[in-house]
């Protein structure tokens, strides 16, 4: 039996999409940094781990699947004039570089599958972009160009490669935002929370499983006619 193999499958879009799939009955394979929610553990802002990623999909059988969801946020990032290099190195190994790593050590197993999916998980920001958000923002921005140039690589074998680009979801990650913005502005978690969701037309942010579904939908045979298309998870909000 194929496998879809999951990234960053402990928590927040990750999470959601792994027990919606599996619930679907596709066998998933989740990885993450941390080895929690049953995910198998390796750190893939080296291109060693993410060999070892690939490897114990394999274990399981050849990846028809790839959801890179795996990234880390901005709360560490300064303004342009004091981002230190290491924040910039970090973040673009993690967000873009193991994106790259994982996908080309895949093509493979793609290929031979006809109707091979990638899915990358980018971001609003990528497209926006804000105040000491440089690193972030440029690494989801990289994701587009990259998910543009597989979509046409990947087109004479069936596969696809669209990118999914959600607003404020609360995931560790963004909690992690979120405090760090509190600290900044004075103010409480919950009170930033109430700005974010307040910045969306409906009132409110997007929820974990409403980014899942789709990503299941852009791994299904139903999608086979789209590639290398961004869709915005962001309830038609600027973020």
């Amino acid at each position: 039996m194929s496998v879809v193999l999951i990234t960053g499958a402990s928590s927040g879009i990750g999470l959601a999409a792994a027990r919606i799939m599996s619930a679907a009955g596709d066998q998933v394979i989740g990885i993450s940094r941390s080895g929690r929610e049953g995910t198998l553990q390796a750190d893939l802002s080296t291109e060693e781990g993410c060999q070892q990623a690939i490897d114990l999909a394999r274990e399981r059988g050849p990846i028809r699947a790839l959801v890179l969801s795996a990234g880390v946020g901005s709360s560490l990032e300064k303004s342009i004039g004091e981002q230190p290099t290491e924040i910039w190195r970090e973040t673009m190994a993690l967000n873009l570089d193991a994106p790259f790593y994982l996908i080309r050590m895949a093509w493979p197993d793609l290929k031979a599958a006809g109707d091979g999916r990638i899915v990358l998980i980018s971001s609003t920001a990528a497209t926006m972009g804000a105040p000491a958000f440089s690193a972030y923002s440029a690494s989801k921005a990289g994701l587009l160009g990259m998910m543009r140039s597989v979509a046409q690589d990947g087109a004479p074998h069936g596969i696809t490669c669209n990118s999914l680009l959600p607003g404020w979801v609360r995931s560790e990650m963004t909690e992690l935002s979120a405090a760090h913005d509190a600290e900044q502005m004075g103010i409480s978690v919950a009170e930033v929370w109430k700005q974010r969701d307040a910045s969306y037309a409906a009132g409110r942010t997007i929820e974990p499983d409403e980014v899942g579904n789709a990503i299941a939908f852009f791994c299904s045979k139903q999608s086979s006619g789209i590639s290398g298309e961004e869709i915005r998870v962001a309830l038609g909000g600027a973020w």
